[in-house]
């Protein structure tokens, strides 16, 4: 097993301003890595990524989330296994996929999105992060949950917070104490609400949330609570950055948006590529089961493993010209891209496969749409080059877009 010397460091300015060399140099020479400043076995193989998630024969737990998780958002579905896990995913699962994704909630995103192209539609200019993609999908979730949207400044800080939280592999004190300050104020915000709801049930998420039961089981205050915290970081964030990071990669290969401008049925490809390409989400951590022999040696019971999913998702061993943006590739497949059957990694898979998938699919749909129909020749703002930030979750921080608005 190789040791953090002969490989860039994932705390590193170098790694955080472009992390993919290292990755490549980790898959060749470091695929098990021990990292002491986190104190984790960082893996970066496909194969190896994928048997994490998918953990068919028990290996794995997510008991990891109790330090990393729990004290932002409580506890949450993510630490949970077996039945209780199960209840949990059948009780709040059915909002994000099928009819009730598609009659209650289709109109709620394109609604949102219309909203906010509304204000810069005729301008002929826009921010596409600042203006549109870190505002809908916490629009659409705050409106899903039936939350006041005048809000969207204090989510938005809640969000951040948490993420921040997340990605604090560096350990600094006033990030984890801005992480923790976020439960209490969520909590604060989020529970008079769900008692009322519960006396007062609507059409909402929320009130759907309240009284769902599933074998005679019913979420808790802080269930819903932790749960709702959990949707606002994980679906704001995420999509947040895949909407950004669908139109950087496109305004670099014109040729491909142009594809997609003159079929949409290729927008799911573009957000399949972009997930493989650049992945919101570049690390998630399990803890190993029991001692576990991957690639480049063993990982002993009770370790912290980080999955480099920005790594995986790039391994020249299952993608073909891994480092090429290409919505056309062979060796990815759309149709099963945002099922837990996806042969990408970036909703992870297995039981913990990302329960949003469907929404974030939806939500990149009528953006995308809704977005190119606006701007027909969008194309970058003069001299601006796009660039990533971020090690944990990684996104273009800014997109400067012109073009001619339409008249109608």
């Amino acid at each position: 097993m190789s040791t953090a010397q002969q490989v860039p460091d994932i705390l590193s300015p170098e790694f955080a301003a472009d992390p993919y060399p290292a990755y490549r140099v980790m898959r060749e020479t470091a695929p098990l890595l021990w990292h002491e400043a986190t104190k984790s076995y960082i893996v970066s193989r496909y194969e190896d990524v994928e048997r994490v998630f998918k953990d068919k024969a028990g290996e794995f737990t997510t008991d990891n989330y109790a330090w990393q998780l729990e004290p932002v958002h409580g506890r949450t579905i993510l630490q949970m296994s077996g039945r209780e896990h199960a209840v949990r995913r059948a009780l709040v699962a059915p909002a994000f996929r099928g009819s009730d994704l598609e009659h209650k909630f289709l109109p709620v995103i394109e609604r949102n999105s219309r909203e906010l192209i509304d204000a810069f539609r005729q301008k002929g200019s826009a921010d596409l992060v600042d203006d549109y993609a870190t505002r809908f999908p916490v629009n659409v979730i705050a409106d899903m949950l039936g939350l006041d949207k005048a809000d969207h400044p204090r989510f938005h800080r809640w969000y951040t917070a948490v993420i921040a939280f997340l990605g604090n592999l560096a350990g600094d004190p006033e990030v984890t104490a801005a992480g923790e300050r976020t439960r209490v104020e969520f909590a604060e915000y989020m529970l008079p609400i769900i008692r009322e709801r519960r006396e007062n049930p609507g059409d909402d998420l929320l009130s759907v949330l309240c009284s769902a039961e599933v074998d005679g089981v019913r979420m808790s205050d802080e269930d819903i609570k932790a749960f709702c915290s959990l949707l606002l970081a994980a679906g704001g964030e995420t999509t947040d950055k895949a909407i950004a990071g669908i139109f950087a990669n496109l305004l670099a290969h014109p040729d491909q948006l142009a594809a997609v401008r003159a079929d949409r049925s290729l927008i799911p490809r573009a957000f399949a590529e972009t997930l493989r390409y650049t992945p919101p989400v570049h690390m998630i951590m399990r803890q190993s089961a029991t001692e576990v022999t991957l690639s480049g040696g063993s990982i002993p019971a009770g370790a912290t493993v980080t999955c480099l999913i920005g790594a995986a998702n790039r391994d020249e061993r299952r993608y073909a010209d891994p480092d090429r943006f290409d919505i056309f590739r062979e060796d990815l497949t759309t149709t099963t891209a945002f099922s837990a059957a996806a042969d990408h990694l970036a909703f992870a898979l297995g039981r913990h496969f990302c329960v949003g998938a469907l929404l974030a699919k939806a939500e990149v749909e009528t953006g995308m749409n809704q977005l190119l129909d606006a701007m027909p020749d969008v194309r970058l703002a003069d001299d601006f080059r796009p660039a990533e930030q971020g090690v944990f979750t990684r996104g273009v921080q800014s997109l400067p877009v012109r073009f001619t608005p339409v008249q109608g």
